[in-house]
């Protein structure tokens, strides 16, 4: 039906230039064969129904023009025809942007025009493409023209006319001196729910090696051209460490269970070799001859060496709590570099980069005493130690864009130690997981992440069966579900959609929600009273505050001004059971132990009625039971955990009861159904996980299985009739920053 009615609109784009006459509109990494009816990127089809499918044909016949909503309407629906315009407009380009992979906030390719309609911005041109869809050269990938401008863009080239496409550059990187700002190239395109999961950049700067949900891929940068290179069995790249040769890697290949071991793979073929078992994030020595990686369950991991030859691994560094990040050697190949954290509660984990040298003789208690490089809040993972001693890194950005990273530069001295003070090499949205440069510094590599967490709404029948689930919240920002209102007619929810994350409430069928909580500071879980009358929430505190304190405070859902209810430190969740029950808990982070407590939403905090003790409590997911008569609880499966133990702690006194749950299965949250006498619980997976319905026997029942998406939370409304979902999509792409 698609591809008949693009045959259709063939006459609408047909006119009398040669370009007219083409049958395929190429631009970035995509080919539009109007023919077929058909979007492809690097060769392989990509879904598009009829309406955005539109769009896009409306949108390339005037590229770098304002396409007018009302353009849009009349070519999409007849004179006639009765339809809710704004709303489906804005889903059909909604659509759209998820199959190019494209933002609202950063576009590439669609730019929202305030009050007028879209902008198409990426070159276009007609003819075929080099037979996998890219582009012959790198300098042709999708860049923002002078039509899309913003005042903290800085010029690549005047002569080319083409912008820098997105971020701030303060300083040349490589050469920090000289005025001109590097040019950055989007060098990939994969649409949302298929983002790239590593990528790296050759010794020699030719190749980019990276990964995504339907294979591995080496692309020639400066022509485009990309070959898939098979992996063994059903495994996907994780991480990826070029060595010097500029041939070989080390993948971290995992699978569905989320371990992952080391292999060896040559870009010129052949069958791959593993390397080390139940391991992940490598890095290739500078001669070739060693790889350092992380290994250990989750919270019990160390650093360590081994040779690739076959010597044995040894350890050299990590205690029991350690999260470590990127890895990254010293250009003579002696020492190491490593991001490493303790586990917080809270938005900020203050991190720390540490240099150890490899090969000196460990101390009496045998381990190696490394150096502390940089200690600083919202320090992120990924690591590269280029060929002039510098370290580059990525750091998470204040509120209110705290989800955010960017890319930052420290050259060290012989000491280890900054000899001069951090530079920013980049300002935009997303969060930087991978970082990679090349062995003359001229191009560095960066894989950026945007999550987009939404609300979807699912209608529960008599007999447990869910409806399949619809986006309600249609906004390109995060979006957390966290109650309903009593009547079960609207979700409320918290969104950082004005910068800032605020408490809003969104009926069903409404494209604009109404807000409730906001102001300057961010605020989190926004629950009802147990009468339904006060929304209960938590101000967050500066991530540089140690002190930590949370305040929890109440507003009339009618409206009203906000007051105090408790404050703690730190007020990690809150829940209320539902009239006629009355009582309301509280919990706060404390070391290796969570504390209980109730209070009243006027009256304050009450008494204390449970501590958690535990090595990792701050790890625990609890909920109370609508009727208010027990809390449910569980750490999932964490270290030296087999299986899974859902805690029921009745509140009258009565013994404790578990529910275990056998096998691989391991939970993500859970909520108690409205009846109380069941449980929601997502299961644990980077997508296509599962939504149970675990009931307090312990029968399992898988009620939705989301495809491309994971579902992370799901709250019932009063009734039961409903569920509002927390539903997570990532959009990830590699970036370059090159010399110009």
């Amino acid at each position: 039906m698609e591809n008949n009615r693009a045959r259709v609109l063939l006459s609408e784009v047909a006119g009398p230039s040669n370009f007219s006459r083409e049958s395929t509109r190429r631009f970035g990494v995509f080919e539009l064969d109007l023919r077929a009816g058909e979007l492809r990127r690097q060769g392989r089809k990509v879904k598009l129904q009829e309406q955005p499918f539109q769009v896009l044909l409306q949108l390339l016949e005037q590229p770098g023009e304002v396409v007018t909503r009302e353009q849009l309407r009349n070519r999409l629906w007849p004179a006639d025809t009765f339809v809710d315009f704004d709303h489906s407009l804005n889903a059909a380009i909604r659509r759209l942007r998820d199959a190019l992979g494209d933002s609202a906030e950063n576009p590439t390719f669609v730019e929202t025009v305030a009050r007028r309609g879209y902008r198409f911005l990426a070159p276009v041109s007609p003819g075929p493409g080099n037979g996998n869809g890219a582009l012959h050269t790198a300098a042709a990938l999708p860049a923002v023209g002078s039509v899309h401008r913003r005042n903290w863009w800085i010029a690549a080239s005047a002569a080319a006319a083409v912008l820098v496409l997105f971020g701030l550059v303060l300083g040349f990187w490589f050469a920090p001196r000289e005025a001109a700002p590097p040019r950055v190239s989007r060098l990939t395109a994969n649409p949302v729910n298929e983002p790239v999961r590593a990528a790296a950049v050759s010794h020699d700067g030719r190749y980019l090696a990276f990964s995504d949900e339907t294979g591995f891929y080496l692309r020639q940068i400066d022509t485009g051209e990309t070959h898939s290179v098979p992996l063994p069995g059903n495994l996907l790249a994780n991480s990826i460490s070029w060595f010097p040769d500029g041939v070989h890697m080390i993948l971290a290949l995992g699978g569905e269970n989320g371990q992952s071991s080391l292999w060896e793979l040559s870009a010129l073929g052949g069958s791959a070799r593993k390397l080390v078992d139940d391991a992940c994030c490598s890095a290739v020595s500078p001669n070739g001859r060693e790889v350092a990686f992380v290994a250990g369950k989750a919270l019990r991991e160390r650093v360590w060496v081994t040779g690739v030859d076959g010597t044995p691994a040894h350890e050299l560094v990590g205690e029991d709590g350690d999260l470590f990040g990127g890895l990254a050697w010293s250009p003579d190949g002696q020492k190491l570099a490593y991001t490493t954290a303790k586990f917080s509660y809270g938005d900020g984990v203050q991190a720390a980069i540490n240099v150890l040298d490899v090969h000196t003789t460990k101390t009496q208690n045998g381990t190696l005493q490394p150096t502390r490089v940089l200690s600083q809040y919202g320090l992120g993972g990924p690591l590269s130690w280029t060929a002039d001693g510098s370290l580059i890194y990525a750091v998470a950005e204040p509120r209110p864009r705290q989800f955010d990273s960017n890319l930052w530069s420290v050259h060290l001295n012989r000491q280890n130690k900054p000899d001069s003070a951090p530079v920013r090499l980049t300002s935009d949205q997303g969060a930087v997981f991978s970082i990679s440069v090349s062995g003359d510094r001229k191009r560095l590599v960066y894989v950026k992440g945007v999550p987009e967490p939404d609300v979807y709404v699912a209608a529960l029948d008599s007999s447990g069966a869910l409806s399949e689930p619809q986006r309600l919240t249609l906004d390109d920002r995060q979006d957390l579900p966290f109650d309903w209102t009593p009547d079960g007619k609207q979700v409320i929810f918290v969104s950082d959609r004005t910068g800032t994350f605020s408490a809003y409430r969104q009926g069903l069928g409404q494209t604009v929600p109404e807000m409730v909580v906001g102001g300057a500071q961010p605020v989190g879980q926004s629950r009802l009273s147990p009468d339904g009358t006060q929304v209960l929430y938590v101000v967050y505190p500066n991530w540089e505050d140690s002190n930590h304190e949370v305040p929890l405070m109440r507003v009339p859902l009618a409206g009203g001004p906000p007051h105090e209810v408790a404050r703690a430190n730190w007020i990690n969740n809150h829940q209320c059971a539902r009239a006629p029950a009355t009582l309301c808990v509280y919990s706060v982070i404390r070391d290796k132990e969570m504390i209980f407590y109730t209070f009243d939403p006027f009256q304050g905090t009450g008494s204390k009625i449970l501590e958690l003790k535990d090595e990792f409590a701050q790890l625990y997911n609890w909920s109370l039971s609508p009727d208010g008569s027990m809390l449910a609880m569980a750490r999932g499966k964490w270290p030296d955990q087999e299986g899974t133990r859902i805690r029921l702690v009745f509140l009258n006194g009565a013994p404790e009861k578990s529910i275990n749950l056998s096998g691989p299965l391991s939970l993500e949250s859970i909520d108690w159904a409205a009846d109380s006498k069941s449980l929601w619980a997502p299961t644990i997976g980077e997508k296509d996980n599962e939504l149970l319905q675990i009931d307090l026997r312990g029968n399992v029942r898988t009620v939705w299985r989301p495809k491309n998406i994971k579902v992370a939370w799901a709250i019932p409304s009063r009734d039961g009739r409903k569920l509002a979902l927390h539903v997570d999509s990532t959009s990830a792409n590699v970036w370059m920053l090159e010399r110009q």
